[in-house]
């Protein structure tokens, strides 16, 4: 019987059209670029295994939230907390039952790419979204932590329908019309927190490169407000732009 070519088998392959006959049959083949082939099949397999492993436990708390009745439940989280410079935004969101995105995890964990194609998808997907921006002028009112759960709230109250339950990454909100869970690093243990991460952080990424095109001697582009070298130098030869948070330390010194 003649073989396949190893062009032929690397389709089959990609396409998930190998039996598992096929792949022992292939096992047997001496061909090194076959052999070759076959490796990568294999590492890619446990790849994704791994990932169904991950998102498996990461949806534990979504699980026994669903086994109690629950039909909606919300996750919240915010990205801008530390930064020097720009907003504070926190994102809400209730995802499908039936939601599956291999890879979820928290933002940061992610690269810019995955982020805004997981972004993409979320946005898509999810049963609701809110998304809250608190500029810098407000957080220096009321402060950083008022304003990240004046962020949340907001984003909370953009969801339809409400949500019969809410998993927040560390933070506590009252006066909710729903039970609520906060989990310390709630982004790496729970997918509606993380799908709630990407949507914060990629929004805020967003408004700091536009920030950026303003004041581009700070690289906010790059260092999204955050207090890198680069920019703690820049503050300090070119002083506070309108988004600099006043109330932090390091702007204030360099304000007088």
């Amino acid at each position: 019987m003649e073989k396949q070519s190893i062009t032929v088998i690397k389709k089959l392959m990609k396409n998930g059209e190998l039996s598992e006959a096929s792949i022992t049959e292939l096992k047997m083949d001496e061909r090194k670029g076959v052999q070759s082939l076959l490796n990568s099949y294999e590492k890619q397999k446990m790849k994704v295994k791994q990932l169904e492993a991950n998102y498996y436990t990461m949806t534990s708390f979504e699980r026994m939230a669903f086994s109690k009745g629950n039909n909606y439940i919300a996750g919240i989280d915010e990205a801008g907390r530390g930064p020097l410079a720009g907003p504070v935004v926190a994102a809400a969101v209730i995802l499908p039952t039936d939601f599956k995105l291999l890879g979820l995890n928290d933002s940061k964990q992610l690269n810019e790419r995955t982020r805004d194609t997981f972004f993409a998808i979320i946005k898509e997907q999810a049963v609701s979204y809110g998304i809250s921006i608190i500029d810098n002028k407000k957080i220096d009112d009321i402060n950083i932590f008022e304003a990240t759960k004046l962020a949340m709230r907001e984003a909370f109250d953009q969801l339809t329908p409400v949500p019969n339950h809410l998993l927040l990454d560390a933070v506590k909100l009252d006066h909710l019309p729903c039970t609520s869970e906060s989990l310390i690093k709630g982004d790496t243990k729970s997918v509606t927190i993380a799908a709630a991460s990407i949507l914060a952080k990629v929004t805020r990424d967003n408004l700091m490169k536009e920030i950026h095109n303003e004041y581009p001697v700070y690289d906010f582009a790059s260092n999204m407000g955050y207090g890198t070298k680069h920019h703690m130098e820049k503050l300090q030869e070119a002083g506070a732009s309108p988004y600099h948070r006043r109330s932090y330390a390091p702007v204030r010194n360099v304000l007088g």
